[in-house]
C-alpha cells in the first residue's frame, strides 16, 4: 500500500479543521501522513492546532514564522513529504471515507500520474449546494477554465520536484494545474463524489479585483501570454467562472 502525504495549510480555520481532520482519519486507506502547515502570524490558535497534532501520530506541525500564504506553505510542506503521492485538502473542506481508497486504485490501474474527482459544494452548515462532475482535462481544456478542485487532486509526489505552486493571493493552484497540463500531464477525471468543498464568506472574501489581477498574472506573468492574449484568456475565465456560479 503506497504512502500518501496529505497537505493542509491552517489560516483562521477553527471552527472546521476538526472535522477535516476527522474526516481524514475515517478513510479506509491508511497509509498515509499529515502535514498542517499553520500559515498564520497570530499564534492564538496554535495550541488548538497542536492539540489536534496529538490526536493521530501521523499528523505532523509546520509553523510559519510569518505569514507566507497557501501557495508556499504547501510548497514548504512538499520538501517533507515521503509519500509516492500528495494528496490535497484545504482547512475547511472534507473527504468522503474512501477517496483515498478509490482514487488510488484509480491511479494505479490506469498509470496516471495525476487524478481529480467530482466533489459536492456545501455551506457553513453542510448542507449541499451543487455537484461539479470530474472529466479529463487537458492544457487545452483548463486555459479557459479552471475546473478542478483542488481538494480533489492527487498527484505523483516526483512530479512536484519540477512544479511548485505559484506565489499568488488568488489562483495559486490554477498555475500549477496549467504548468503540468501544458507538459503533457493529462488531468484525469474519476467521476465519483468523494469530496465537499465548503462555500463560506472566507471563499469568497478576496476581492474581485484582486483576482481579476491574479488572472491576469496567471496569463502574463506564469503562461508567457502577451498582453492582449493575457486579457482574452482572462475574460473566458472569467465567463466560465460567473457561469458555473449561475448553474449553482
Amino acid at each position: 500500500m503506497s504512502l500518501v502525504s496529505i497537505i493542509i495549510p491552517y489560516f483562521k480555520k477553527k471552527n472546521y479543521i476538526i472535522s477535516t481532520i476527522n474526516s481524514i482519519l475515517k478513510q479506509n486507506y491508511r497509509n498515509y501522513e499529515i502535514f498542517i502547515i499553520y500559515d498564520d502570524e497570530d499564534k492564538s490558535d496554535l495550541n488548538f492546532i497542536a492539540n489536534i497534532k496529538k490526536i493521530d501520530k501521523r499528523i505532523n506541525l509546520i509553523i510559519n514564522i510569518k505569514n507566507l500564504g497557501v501557495g508556499s506553505s504547501r510548497n514548504k510542506a512538499i520538501k517533507y513529504c515521503k509519500g509516492e503521492y500528495v494528496a490535497f485538502i484545504d482547512a475547511d473542506d472534507l473527504w468522503k471515507k474512501n477517496k483515498l481508497k478509490k482514487q488510488i486504485e484509480f491511479m494505479k490501474k490506469n498509470n496516471l500520474n495525476v487524478s481529480h474527482t467530482s466533489y459536492d459544494i456545501i455551506d457553513k452548515n453542510n448542507k449541499i449546494k451543487s455537484l461539479r462532475k470530474a472529466r479529463n482535462l487537458s492544457y487545452k481544456d483548463l486555459v479557459k477554465s479552471c475546473d478542478i478542485g483542488l481538494s480533489t487532486v492527487i498527484l505523483k509526489r516526483n512530479l512536484l520536484n519540477h512544479f511548485k505552486f505559484a506565489k499568488l493571493s488568488t489562483k495559486e493552484d490554477y498555475v500549477l494545474w496549467l504548468k503540468l497540463s501544458k507538459k503533457g500531464y493529462k488531468f484525469y477525471g474519476l467521476n465519483q463524489n468523494l469530496a465537499s468543498w465548503r462555500l463560506t464568506a472566507n471563499s469568497l472574501s478576496s476581492s474581485n479585483i484582486q483576482k481579476l489581477i491574479d488572472g491576469f498574472r496567471v496569463y502574463n506573468q506564469h503562461m508567457k501570454y502577451n498582453f492582449f492574449k493575457s486579457i482574452y484568456y482572462l475574460f473566458c475565465l472569467s465567463l466560465n467562472f460567473l457561469k458555473k456560479r449561475f448553474n449553482d
